[in-house]
């Protein structure tokens, strides 16, 4: 079944005027505006969608499949068996790997025959590349994004020794707790850092065009810009949108639309999407907003995007919330997106403050030496203080004195008023590149962020956390609205993800999306991967001026 070729004249007249509103501009990347659905016509037999009389369509989309979908499958299944090869050679590598260690040295004891032990570690090796299997870790829907593939390949890992340590003292099998201690954790990280391999590998692909996913976006104009603009925000993420459908627009006008750079092109309404599948070489149908088809309309394209091996994706409208906080639950036959409430409260919180303090007084112990020698080349590269006290507002709009080893001249302030007109920053943010009033001592500071760590003395004083928003200065806070305000809930941090998303580099209203998805999606995981990234990212000296 496929989508009608008929909408009311008002409503597409208004589809119209939202459509100006958006085609041939960037798009922002706000969230989409909601507007009143449009009742959408379907196909022949007097069927119905969302309860309107259907007419008879002028003809039927065939359903073959299109040459990018055979394209996509290709190297999906290319990919998929370069990881069946490799899982092979690590899980095999770390069952000869832990008997030879534990075996090597009795290769004839009694309790251990060579015979038996090379027949439990095929058993064995076999039960774990089973396990991967079972688990999904390779399905395409996982591989190259997100932190899923990781999680299943541990599950599956921890599940098949769990099992095997189980059935051995069901069935009192004597197996070596030391040919498990060392099989489990070479295998586990081998496994992790070959997948983290591969997708480098497949990212370096994608950036350069390969690997792609090609997405045909359909929905209503506000909507499907933002969505748009969300799919090719990260070129590593693989997808590429080659079309946009906007419900209610009507027959293809040689239009486009504007995002991030990119011309796309507008194939027509609901009515035409499927017939221009084919020319506008899109794999997947990505729909924003289903409520504008209807429960027997969404029905209706997966049949017929099924039978043309078009993979369907469905956007339910919600931005910046992290996987682990959505959970699917079916409700009377509904399937209904749980979203779990933030963590930054309660228990949780405690366990941050005592990692907090934890982290913050070994930092101090191990860069002690450092401070002193960055103190001492502060005096001799000129007069003033060694360290420079800035106030910033914290939890709850308290303000507290954030210290940093000074890199500027004695009155840098003074000389701020003469400089404003030359901030690169496009928000609140003051931030030049080439700033005159930064020491030759304190550049050097800046670029390893050495002139940060004094700020571990805030999080022993309980005023900044290692992790979280960015510090803001009063006057920023001043210019908050409503919406800013909320990143304001939690401690500002020493580093966050605006720190490992391009620190200086980012936009004003990038730095807000980031601090404000840290705060609704924060979890101490979170927190170590933004650690590790911030190390990276110090010695690659990204965005450090």
């Amino acid at each position: 079944m496929f989508l009608a070729d008929r909408i009311h004249d008002r409503s597409k007249a208004q589809s119209d005027r939202k459509l100006a509103a958006v085609v041939d501009r960037r798009a922002t990347g706000h969230r989409p505006l909601t507007y009143a659905g449009h009742r959408i016509t379907s196909v022949a037999d007097n069927r119905t969608w969302a309860g309107t009389p259907l007419r008879t369509a002028s003809a039927r989309p065939t359903t073959s499949m299109p040459g990018q979908v055979m394209t996509r499958a290709r190297w999906q299944r290319r990919y998929v068996t370069n990881l069946q090869i490799t899982d092979a050679i690590v899980v095999g590598g770390a069952v000869i790997l832990a008997q030879y260690s534990r075996f090597a040295h009795v290769p004839s004891a009694a309790e251990y025959p060579s015979h038996r032990m090379m027949i439990s570690s095929a058993l064995f090796a076999t039960a774990w590349l089973l396990a991967l299997a079972c688990f999904h870790t390779r399905s395409t829907t996982v591989i190259g994004a997100g932190n899923e593939e990781y999680r299943r390949v541990l599950a599956a890992s921890i599940g098949t020794f769990g099992v095997i340590a189980m059935a051995s003292l069901v069935l009192r099998i004597d197996i070596s707790q030391g040919y498990i201690a060392v099989a489990l954790p070479i295998g586990i990280l081998g496994l992790l850092l070959s997948r983290w391999l591969w997708r480098r590998y497949v990212a370096r692909k994608r950036v350069v065009g390969g690997y792609q996913t090609s997405v045909l976006a359909l929905g209503e104009s506000d909507a499907v810009a933002n969505l748009a603009n969300e799919l090719v925000r990260d070129p590593e993420a693989g997808y590429r949108v080659v079309a946009v459908g906007i419900t209610g627009y009507g027959p293809p006008r040689g239009e486009h639309l504007e995002v991030n750079h990119q011309k796309i092109p507008i194939v027509g309404g609901e009515t035409h999407v499927l017939d221009r599948i084919r020319i506008c070489g899109a794999d997947t149908v990505a729909i924003a907003g289903a409520e504008h088809f209807g429960v027997q309309g969404v029905r209706r394209l997966i049949w017929t995007l099924e039978s043309m091996g078009v993979d369907l994706m469905l956007s339910p409208g919600v931005v910046d919330v992290a996987v682990s906080r959505l959970v699917m639950r079916p409700i009377a036959g509904l399937p209904m997106l749980h979203v779990e409430k933030p963590q930054y409260r309660g228990a949780m919180r405690f366990c941050k403050r005592a990692f907090d303090f934890c982290f913050a007084a070994a930092v101090l112990t191990v860069a002690l030496p450092i401070l002193l020698v960055a103190a001492i080349a502060i005096k001799v590269g000129g007069r003033g203080p060694v360290f420079y006290c800035s106030e910033r507002i914290g939890t709850d709009g308290r303000p507290f004195s954030m210290l940093k080893l000074r890199t500027m001249v004695v009155d840098a302030d003074k000389q701020l008023g003469s400089l404003l007109d030359k901030n690169e920053s496009d928000g609140l943010l003051f931030k030049i590149r080439e700033d005159p009033r930064v020491t030759s001592v304190g550049r050097f500071l800046r670029r390893f962020s050495i002139d940060e760590l004094p700020q571990f003395i805030n999080v022993l004083r309980q005023e900044m956390s290692v992790v979280g928003p960015r510090p803001p200065l009063k006057r920023e806070v001043d210019a908050y609205d409503s919406d800013i305000r909320r990143r304001m809930l939690v401690k500002p941090g020493i580093t966050g993800l605006w720190q490992v998303s391009g620190r200086s580099d980012l936009s004003w209203e990038e730095s807000i999306r980031l601090d404000l998805w840290y705060v609704d999606n924060w979890s101490m995981v979170e927190d170590i991967l933004i650690i590790a990234k911030t190390l990276r990212a110090v010695f690659r000296r990204s965005g450090a001026y």
